[in-house]
């Protein structure tokens, strides 16, 4: 098995090297990469394969890909950098998608020489380990038999027709406490495909327990699995966090896919989405006490009419920050590397996305707004926050172009606060 991990955007050459890839190897990493539900992660250029702004794992027969983003780690280098890279990476996945992993867990993470589907499955196989130490869940659930004894209520309607031949036979329809619940289904399934995929010795050790610990609940195929009828209560809050990894680990992002010959699986997650909900959440954190709050995907508001009054062209910011009901800033993340160039006063920032601020500013009359980068080393040592006045008939609106550093988790919190609940006192509006 060929693994090899690659930062986004970067190019892993052809060849049988450690840093390199063999190309018939890379078709297939290809093929199953397209056939996913996030196709484009992967191109096959003429000297080598390159990784295309999504992050994750891709694996086909005789190989396995290792997506990482491309973020700042100061002063660590080689494997090093890419373990904490890792870890910066399930932090920010536990972030957007609410799963509670502690501090030490996400350290302890870090130092495994483990690919990123690896760290997942520890986590979940841990936090289902500690889950099922009680014992599984229990409920009530409604059985049908034929008994010679009457054993809850009479199925009238079996009992006169299929057993109309068979007196000494009594349909009954019963209650039972079983484990043969949604949510022990769920986790059945999610261990029994992670089983098959782990590589890591002590991953395998611990889902093979799982599974022992699972052995009397019925088997039931991924598609089948009835997500809706799962309840969590104050009796089962401890099934939060194996709950919503299963989901990570079972649902759409993670497909089993098959192109032709090859077969394989990918867990793909697009980085530019992933940035707009991490800072998204990171701010409703930040913001909290300040009297302002965040919100996400919000506004919908429609850039044209028609004569008829019908809206089109709607509008979907990326975040709104909020005071009460009205707007007091908008902000659109952008998972890109701004250039520090002195002799431009554009930084790099595309003239595109300056259209898109200019018209928020004026669909959602809203006269500051905020370009949102990722800081790099490239930038200099502290973020950096660049003010442009746009000149409007009602006075000069403000644009700032600002970068945020995501590798310190305590200083992301104060800069979002700065460059948001600070900085809206500070702006000459």
């Amino acid at each position: 098995m060929i693994h090899r991990t690659v930062l986004e955007w970067n190019t892993l050459p052809y060849g049988s090297g450690q840093a390199e890839i063999p190309r018939d190897i890379a078709e297939r990493l290809v093929t199953v990469a397209e056939n996913s539900a996030m196709p484009g992660a992967l191109q096959d250029q003429r000297h080598g394969l390159r990784a295309c702004g999504m992050v994750g794992m891709i694996v086909a027969p005789g190989a396995e890909l290792e997506i990482l983003p491309k973020i700042d780690t100061p002063q660590q280098h080689g494997a090093q950098a890419v373990s904490s890279i890792r870890r910066r990476l399930v932090h920010m996945l536990a972030v957007v998608l609410d799963i509670n992993v502690a501090d030490g867990d996400i350290a302890h993470l870090g130092t495994q020489e483990e690919t990123l589907l690896e760290v997942l499955i520890r986590l979940f196989s841990r936090r289902l380990s500690e889950a099922v130490k009680p014992g599984l869940p229990r409920r009530y659930v409604e059985q049908a038999d034929d008994l010679p004894a009457l054993r809850g209520r009479l199925d009238v309607t079996r009992q006169f027709s299929v057993l109309a031949v068979s007196p000494q036979k009594l349909a009954c329809r019963y209650d039972e406490m079983a484990c043969d619940t949604p949510l022990n289904q769920i986790m059945k399934a999610a261990v029994e495909r992670l089983l098959r995929l782990s590589r890591a010795a002590d991953n395998q050790r611990r889902l093979r327990e799982l599974a022992f610990v699972y052995a009397d609940v019925s088997p039931v195929a991924v598609s089948a699995l009835r997500w809706d009828r799962v309840v969590l209560d104050r009796t089962t809050t401890r099934w939060k966090t194996p709950l919503k990894l299963a989901r990570l680990l079972l649902g759409q992002r993670f497909q089993t896919t098959s192109g032709g010959v090859t077969q394989g699986f990918s867990l793909l997650f697009e980085m530019n989405v992933l940035f707009e909900k991490y800072i998204a959440c990171r701010l409703r954190t930040a913001l909290a006490g300040t009297g302002l709050h965040a919100a996400a995907q919000k506004g919908r508001r429609y850039a044209l009419y028609t004569p008829e009054e019908k809206g089109v062209f709607q509008t979907i910011p990326d975040i709104l920050i909020k005071r009460g009901d009205a707007i007091v800033q908008i902000v659109d993340t952008k998972w890109k590397c701004l250039a520090r160039q002195d002799d431009d006063p554009r930084q790099g920032v595309s003239q595109a996305d300056i259209y898109q601020m200019m018209a928020y500013a004026r669909i959602y009359d809203c006269p500051r707004l905020m370009l949102l980068y990722p800081h790099h080393a490239g930038l200099g040592v502290d973020p950096v926050c660049n003010t442009h006045y746009i000149a409007t008939p009602s006075g000069p609106d403000v644009l700032e172009v600002a970068t945020i550093d995501i590798s310190d988790n305590a200083a992301l919190l104060r800069n979002l606060r700065t460059l948001c609940a600070d900085g809206e006192t500070g702006s000459p509006l």
